[in-house]
């Protein structure tokens, strides 16, 4: 886990301030979410995402 915290922190610092803050609240999301045993709300979202995603930009076939 040390090693996790030591790479994040590294890149905080090499990433853009506007991308380190995005990623500063998607971690605080996903802790908040641990807190509240609420984990699985976030496969929901990943899973809306991409069909999102699909929507937007559908194959030629």
């Amino acid at each position: 886990m040390d090693a996790l915290v030591q790479e994040l922190d590294t890149k905080l610092r090499q990433w853009q301030p506007d991308i380190a803050q995005q990623v500063r609240q998607r971690l605080a999301e996903i802790i908040e979410l641990a807190d509240q045993d609420a984990l699985d709300i976030l496969v929901s979202r990943v899973v809306e995402q991409e069909v999102l995603d699909l929507i937007d930009n559908p194959e030629t076939r």
